[in-house]
């Protein structure tokens, strides 16, 4: 073998090295929860970026040019649905251009719209507040929801980039598995909580009531999105003296006032929840979510 042919043996193996065997599938999650769950399904095949944080409202996002970009380059748009997204994300899809994205589209995926919805509203009256014709939209709150999500999002993943199908099946079934197993020890931590009356400050955890038998008594807003004045606040207050409640639970990305000033008057705590990936220190994957969530109750259920 002569140097010239040995030099273009080497450039050749140079170029196979530096080419990536895949382009990654670009993945535009609306939440973190979203966010966290794609890259438990599609591990290196895809590239994810995340529109908000759990300290924002999602209810309350601003369609920013970054945002717009994002959305541009996107093969695959998770959100989740049910209206959570109605004030910013159809300007995004809209101004994004970006035809693959679209409602109807592959490339569109509402996590709400696989899973059985709570709180359909009777009639739709907008003068109630934020209320949400689809039902209520904080699905992730339900770990066992999540796990529906997972095998729909897994199967589209699976249709977008087809020549990997096998790769996503397989991280699916080790999700399934250690996720299955995760809820079982959640569900057996839980128990002391079946039937423990709560207060919500904001309609955001009917789906982890449903969950764990939890019993809403009271919610701080008066209508969904609305804070509360001190009048309602003495209203509540009034109505929740038997049985008493034994918390009060607001997400981490909500203004704690309402929460502390029903613990200062009738003394019940205040507990931050973390709500999504990243609402705390304890949680930053979805295996963390659950497990912080239910630290903090247990914690303050041992407490109160």
């Amino acid at each position: 073998m002569n140097q010239r042919t040995l030099s273009h043996i080497l450039a050749a193996l140079l170029v196979l090295l530096t080419v990536p065997a895949h382009a990654a599938l670009r993945v535009f999650a609306c939440e973190p929860e979203w966010g966290a769950l794609a890259r438990e399904l599609g591990g290196d095949l895809v590239d994810v970026t995340v529109a908000t944080s759990a300290l924002q409202d999602p209810h309350q996002i601003q369609a920013k040019p970054s945002l717009v970009a994002r959305t541009r380059n996107a093969d695959l748009v998770v959100c989740t649905g049910a209206e959570l997204e109605v004030g910013w994300l159809p300007v995004l899809l809209q101004q994004s251009g970006n035809a693959k994205v679209q409602p109807g589209q592959p490339g569109n995926f509402a996590a709400a719209d696989f899973v059985r919805k709570l709180d359909l509203p009777n009639q739709l009256d907008r003068s109630q507040g934020d209320v949400h014709a689809a039902g209520n939209p904080h699905i992730q709150t339900d770990p066992r929801r999540i796990g529906q999500v997972a095998m729909a999002l897994s199967a589209r993943l699976q249709q977008l980039d087809s020549a990997h199908a096998s790769a996503y099946a397989t991280r699916l079934k080790d999700f399934s598995q250690r996720w299955q197993q995760a809820i079982s020890r959640w569900s057996l931590q839980a128990a002391p909580l079946k039937g423990v009356v709560v207060v919500s400050q904001h309609k955001s955890f009917v789906y982890m009531y449903d969950w764990l038998g939890l019993v809403e008594a009271a919610v701080l807003e008066p209508k969904p999105g609305v804070e509360p004045s001190a009048a309602h606040l003495q209203a509540v207050l009034a109505s929740i003296k038997n049985p008493a409640p034994r918390m009060t639970l607001y997400a981490a990305y909500q203004d704690p006032k309402a929460a502390q000033w029903l613990n200062r008057n009738a003394g019940v705590p205040a507990v931050k929840v973390p709500f999504t990936v990243g609402g705390t220190d304890g949680a930053k994957d979805l295996f963390g979510l659950f497990d912080d969530t239910l630290s903090r109750l247990l914690t303050a259920l041992a407490r109160s």
